[in-house]
């Protein structure tokens, strides 16, 4: 058994292709089938279900290649250990991001993480909650910033900021005299809401519950920017975060309102493994994020360390 055959097992989990992972492991097909059957033959077990339209693990070997992850990670923490010598924050960081964070937050996270952590490069994957969370298990990313709560075995989270959502309305609508609505006024509104697979939909209609009612008028857009240039079309009103409508993001074409209290708001956090070692890499992370000024945004006041197993 070597680390290169544990390495194809999980690829071909992830990616449920031979030829696929083949290519993501920058070798031959035929090498990888043959690497692959000479692990099963050693084990005693077929790890796949092979039929010409899937590869799917079989019940067995799903529990043997989630193991394979975890011995994959723990043989990189030896490595990075060996080569970041005296500095821990030497080494790539795997961070990941849902869709509703990512184009507000890390701009300016980049720019204070760089000086604090010069030697640790990002690799920055952009994705839903469910995404990121399957990302998480398997090692591919790191650290996860989403919306909190996030509740899953194994993995630990941290509350960094809260965030208040606003209303987006074209400047011609007669709420742009205006400068607060009710959530309940939005039900007599065309809403334009990303798909449920974000979590920021979901949290919009627990937030405004009349929205989900048999006279709501809801339309979907694929991004916080296509509902924002949708609002300037004039095809309907929107909510964003409030992050969202800093002046960068503002046009001339829209009116943002702010919610009468209670004011809707999400709560954004950090996630990682329970068995992510490098600790002093989170507490970059925090002292990142509290110096970032995001409008519309409460920072956690003086959050407690991460913790880390």
């Amino acid at each position: 058994m070597t680390l290169n055959e544990l390495r194809f097992v999980v690829a071909v989990a992830q990616l449920r292709h031979f030829r696929k992972a083949a290519e993501h492991c920058f070798v031959s097909q035929p090498a990888l089938s043959s690497a692959i059957q000479k692990l099963e033959e050693e084990l005693g077990v077929r790890l796949f279900e092979r039929s010409r339209s899937e590869v799917v693990p079989t019940p067995i070997g799903a529990q043997l290649i989630a193991q394979a992850a975890l011995i994959l990670e723990q043989a990189d923490t030896l490595k990075r250990m060996a080569r970041e010598g005296a500095d821990p924050l030497a080494g790539t960081l795997k961070l990941g991001v849902i869709h509703t964070v990512g184009p507000y937050l890390l701009p300016d996270l980049v720019s204070r993480l760089h000086p604090i952590a010069p030697n640790m490069p990002l690799m920055v994957e952009e994705s839903t909650t469910a995404q990121l969370e399957r990302q998480l298990k398997q090692g591919d990313v790191d650290v996860a910033l989403v919306a909190l709560p996030f509740q899953v075995a194994g993995i630990h989270t941290q509350a960094l900021y809260q965030e208040a959502f606003e209303v987006v309305v074209p400047r011609d609508h007669p709420w742009s005299e205006r400068s607060m609505v009710s959530a309940q006024e939005l039900a007599q509104e065309k809403v334009l809401l990303l798909p449920s697979v974000h979590c920021f939909s979901t949290q919009v209609l627990e937030s405004c519950p009349e929205l989900g009612g048999p006279q709501a008028l809801i339309q979907q857009g694929n991004s916080l920017e296509t509902l924002r240039n949708m609002v300037a079309s004039g095809m309907g009103i929107t909510v964003l975060p409030a992050s969202a409508n800093s002046d960068k993001y503002r046009s001339p074409l829209l009116h943002v309102l702010a919610f009468k209290a209670p004011v809707p708001q999400r709560c954004i956090g950090m996630a990682w493994r329970k068995s992510y070692t490098r600790g002093a890499v989170l507490q970059v992370l925090v002292q990142a994020l509290a110096a970032v000024t995001l409008r519309g945004v409460q920072m956690v006041p003086n959050p407690e360390p991460p913790v880390h197993d």
